[in-house]
């Protein structure tokens, strides 16, 4: 079972819709019980970073142990952002810091927030795009980007007035920037790839 985290983003229902397409068992949850019982934790996302965290605030601390116990999660847009360990979004705001770095926003001289298709450029193998290619179209929407500490969890870049990363991985933790959900049949493919990387793991 893979646990949807509803801390009051939207695109809850196409995210879990997404995962049931690609043959996941979904639970779209608050509690802390299905978090712990899960195989793997998604944090989908459309909102504002400190607005998720605080509504992430209850769960936090599940959250954090249960992926230091080496539980799945992929995160989704502002769900890739609150990984990292603080945003400029807003002002200034603490992230779950599982991943070194800070998020920005984008640059002023491009149309802020970046909304439509846009290409990835694939710069090391992983799991999570086995059998994507290298240029694939993905739906982005989104007005900040994460900067990593340690460029090595990047696994994908886009352009949008500055290269940001677009897929990420480090260790048992994947996040995009773009929707899968909303990503046609590439996307339903990087959904696929995770819960196949899920069911390998159990």
């Amino acid at each position: 079972m893979i646990c949807v985290v509803d801390y009051g983003v939207g695109n809850l229902r196409s995210i879990t819709r997404g995962l049931e397409k690609a043959g996941a068992t979904v639970k779209l949850t608050t509690r802390i019980e299905d978090v712990r019982s899960a195989e793997a934790v998604v944090l989908p996302g459309v909102g504002a970073f400190k607005d998720a965290m605080e509504k992430m605030q209850p769960l936090k601390e599940a959250l954090l142990q249960e992926v230091k116990n080496g539980k799945l999660m992929l995160g989704i847009c502002l769900g890739l952002q609150v990984l990292f360990e603080e945003s400029a979004e807003g002002g200034n705001y603490e992230g779950l810091a599982l991943i070194k770095g800070h998020v920005a926003r984008l640059p002023s001289h491009v149309k802020v927030p970046h909304i439509g298709w846009n290409t990835i450029k694939i710069r090391r193998e992983n799991p999570l795009l086995e059998g994507i290619n290298n240029g694939a179209y993905m739906y982005f929407v989104h007005s900040y980007y994460a900067i990593p500490t340690n460029e090595e969890v990047i696994v994908a870049t886009t352009n949008y007035g500055v290269e940001f990363p677009s897929v990420i991985c480090n260790g048992n933790i994947f996040a995009t920037q773009f929707h899968p959900e909303k990503s046609g049949e590439a996307g339903l493919k990087v959904l696929r790839n995770f819960v196949a990387i899920v069911k390998e793991a159990v």
